[in-house]
């Protein structure tokens, strides 16, 4: 297994493919580096040469990937919320922030639906029946 960028790729795959097991780097991006290093992206991870990882590893250095990209993206968010932006409230809000309807659907930002201003049968039953049964202070004549 060749190890790039903390990733071990897995070896059966086609380069091109592996690449992408990295965070930050998609097929675009993986072939443009292939092709910059002068590697045939259909070669096996396992046929790769040490000369040719090290090629990829020296390449892939120069972009941020894995934990630096993770890192310039919380960057980015905690700008958003702290020049109070629309998207940036939108995530202290834990709601979508790139215009998605919200009033169905969002469910993975929203969490768990909570109901609001509905009541069944029973529950109204059992908040009138307490209610009636307990006696009301009667007003006493005021004494002279």
């Amino acid at each position: 297994m060749a190890r790039i960028a903390g990733i071990d790729l897995p070896n059966e795959k086609r380069i091109d493919i592996a690449l992408t097991y990295i965070y930050g780097i998609g097929k675009h991006v993986s072939i443009s580096i292939l092709s910059k290093v002068r590697i045939d992206p259909a070669i096996r991870v396992k046929n790769l040469t040490a000369v040719q990882i090290n090629l990829l590893q020296k390449e892939i250095e120069t972009m941020p990937v894995e934990g630096e990209l993770k890192k310039i993206v919380r960057e980015n968010i905690q700008t958003l919320k702290r020049i109070q932006s629309y998207r940036g409230l939108r995530h202290t809000m834990k709601l979508p922030a790139r215009g998605q309807r919200t009033r169905t659907n969002a469910r993975t930002l929203k969490g768990k639906r909570k109901t609001v201003g509905a009541m069944t049968k029973e529950t109204r039953e059992k908040m009138d029946t307490p209610a009636a049964s307990t006696p009301t202070p009667t007003a006493t004549p005021a004494a002279k």
